[in-house]
């Protein structure tokens, strides 16, 4: 049996032929064919009405449409409060004469009337155009094949190199994908963590403390290097080929000088990542742009200034040649490919680059952040500021960034300077003014 639709509205057996889905574009349609500001709500005494009111309603809130919730009421009573209400129109949960296991939905004009033949015709043709869906299963496929095409990945050199990849994609996202990518670059994959269940065997961040088995695989597999992803696999963190975790700030910069290589341009990152970025604009004559924290601000940041490749220092590339979003695969296409180039392994690449110390801490808010930022700008007064996020100040090899947090009652410090002791003395002076 088919969900019947008619002048009468939709209705069907609750579970078989009318489903959420049914419901929920159905009612789309109907606050889109009516453009819905207002209307009244009314059910039946049925089991299901609740639930289905409830469903009416999600679907009203999330479109900002005002509801009138009768509750119990009279297919007339609702009619009547269409009009008392002044409202756009109204749905009636209710099944009429059917059987107990039956619901439906009814609807009704600004009039209280029901909607006529072109009315409803309209409606339906809009709730199939809201259910139709294209689903594909090669997703992953096309992502791979457009990072390999990337100008940036040299495919043969990557192949030649035959590299032995360990992957912990910490049961998420990436699980399939990153390990068929580095195969396709003709790469030994040793994966763990690579089931997608939803269950994540350690920390969801691929922080260094959450390392600690993908360290272990590297080493016992003798792997040349380690990728870790975060659950939706747009971040990617490297253990180099001893097993050591070299932090999520080198992804970036070791993908960025893949690029600039080969095409001298702009890049972007936010006011928190590391300044390796800015030795390598310095390098290769190009400006290095500091955006606000988050994926969004450093795209657009990157857009503005036609920038090259960018991201965040948390192990997000984001490379505009693919598209502007952090990518996990496109991280490790772009790491492996400067490895392959210049014949090197992660430490050779660390050790030949200056190295910084980044201390990232929280304190507990005790005087309005307003005033430890005032504090500090007397402080460092000698100090390049951004004020665009927080408080950024910067000088020479320094930089401390101070902002509040958007989920926590904490100011957060980011300090990053040449040495421990410079990145722990930054620090602790901005202590002292909270």
């Amino acid at each position: 049996m088919k969900l019947m639709r008619s002048i009468s509205g939709i209705r069907g057996i609750v579970g078989k032929t009318l489903t959420p889905q049914t419901v929920i574009s159905h009612t789309k349609a109907f606050l889109d064919l009516i453009k819905a500001k207002k209307i009244v709500i009314g059910r039946d005494s049925r089991p299901t009405g609740g639930n289905i009111t409830e469903m009416v309603c999600g679907v009203c809130d999330l479109c900002g449409v005002e509801v009138v919730d009768a509750g119990l009421a009279t297919t007339p009573t609702v009619e009547l409060l269409v009009e008392q209400f002044k409202a756009d129109g109204g749905i009636i949960v209710t099944a009429s004469h059917n059987p107990i296991e039956w619901n439906a939905l009814k609807f009704l004009n600004s009039k209280g009337m029901f909607l006529g033949p072109d009315e409803v015709k309209e409606l339906f043709a809009k709730a199939d155009a809201h259910t139709k869906r294209e689903s594909i299963s090669n997703g992953d496929e096309m992502h791979i094949k457009a990072t390999i095409a990337l100008p940036f990945v040299d495919e043969q050199k990557i192949k030649e190199r035959k590299f032995k990849v360990a992957v912990d994609a910490v049961n998420g996202a990436g699980s399939f994908a990153l390990p068929k990518l580095l195969e396709n670059l003709g790469c030994e994959v040793v994966k763990i963590h690579c089931e997608p269940n939803g269950i994540f065997p350690r920390g969801a961040e691929p922080l260094q403390e959450n390392l600690g088995d993908l360290s272990k695989a590297v080493k016992k597999n003798k792997c040349d290097i380690g990728f870790a992803l975060d659950p939706d696999a747009d971040r990617c963190a490297i253990v180099d080929e001893t097993g050591s975790p070299i932090g999520e700030e080198y992804t970036l910069a070791i993908a960025a000088e893949t690029v600039l290589e080969r095409d001298a341009k702009p890049l972007s990152i936010n006011l928190s990542t590391s300044r390796m970025c800015e030795d390598l604009a310095e390098k290769f004559g190009v400006k290095c742009y500091r955006a606000a924290v988050g994926e969004i601000n450093v795209s657009l940041d990157m857009m503005e200034h036609s920038c090259i490749v960018g991201g965040e220092g948390n192990g997000g590339v984001i490379l505009p040649a693919l598209h502007y979003g952090r990518d996990s695969l496109v991280s490790a296409a772009l790491v492996l490919d400067l490895l392959a180039r210049h014949g090197i392994k992660v430490s050779d690449w660390v050790k030949n680059h200056p190295s910084y110390t980044m201390l990232k801490k929280k304190f507990e808010i005790k005087n309005p952040v307003s005033v430890a930022m005032e504090k500090a700008k007397k402080t460092f007064s000698d100090w390049n500021a951004d004020e665009r996020d927080g408080l950024w100040l910067g000088k020479d090899k320094s930089f401390v960034h101070l902002r509040a947090s958007n989920t926590e009652p904490v100011i957060r410090i980011i300090a990053e300077a040449p040495s421990a002791k410079e990145a722990k003395t930054l620090c602790s002076k901005i202590e002292e003014l909270l």
